[in-house]
């Protein structure tokens, strides 16, 4: 299954910032998680760390450093040109000394424990064949009050089944949108506190969950 998506995405890599996901699922994702991230930190003078897996091109990193947060960005991603991509964009954009990227695995993250005050990942959670352990492993990076927000298709509706169990599972098999409950108890499991979960859209309804780590 993670080979499969890494040939996919490897072979996306050169059109990924053309595709129309990009307005119908990603632009809305980012826009979601930097609303967020506005909300608990804008204005905080203390320097942070946020960790974004699956980011393909490293679109949400350059938006959290174009902004006016104290953010440096990680960006992981299992497709190495995805990464390579994302490292020229931070090039030319001038802010390749906030942005970095790694290309590696969301089940055995390759950073020490309490590394990160932010972790996100969007529209890729659905690849993931062990989804439980990745969530467990964006706990392990966590410090102390770190959040966790996840965004995956939301299927728990006939739009979102129809979108992506039967068009998205059809055409990426094998992946699995996980259920609004599942998605809860990956979290609970974990040992995240504060969960909270929102719907976003309509026509490619996506599901955001945020959990915190207790201080």
């Amino acid at each position: 299954m993670k080979e499969k998506a890494r040939r996919e995405f490897d072979a996306w890599a050169h059109s990924y910032d053309n595709s129309i996901l990009q307005r119908l699922l990603f632009e809305p994702s980012y826009s979601a998680f930097l609303q967020w991230i506005h909300a608990w930190y804008s204005g905080d003078a203390k320097r942070r760390r946020l960790l974004d897996i699956g980011c393909g091109t490293g679109t949400l990193a350059a938006r959290v450093v174009g902004a006016d947060l104290p953010f440096d960005v990680v960006g992981l991603d299992y497709s190495f040109p995805m990464c390579d991509k994302g490292e020229g964009k931070a090039v030319e954009a001038g802010v390749a000394d906030r942005v970095c990227f790694v290309n590696a695995d969301s089940e055995h993250l390759p950073f020490p424990d309490a590394s990160f005050d932010v972790v996100t990942c969007s529209n890729s959670f659905h690849h993931y064949p062990h989804q439980q352990e990745t969530v467990h492993q964006m706990r392990r990076v966590l410090m102390p009050g770190g959040r966790l927000m996840l965004i995956d298709g939301f299927r728990d509706n006939m739009i979102g089944w129809f979108v992506f169990d039967v068009c998205v599972g059809s055409a990426e098999k094998p992946v699995f949108h996980s259920p609004w409950s599942t998605m809860r108890r990956y979290f609970e499991r974990a040992g995240f506190a504060r969960i909270m979960q929102h719907k976003i859209g309509i026509l490619a309804p996506i599901l955001l969950t945020i959990g915190e780590v207790e201080p």
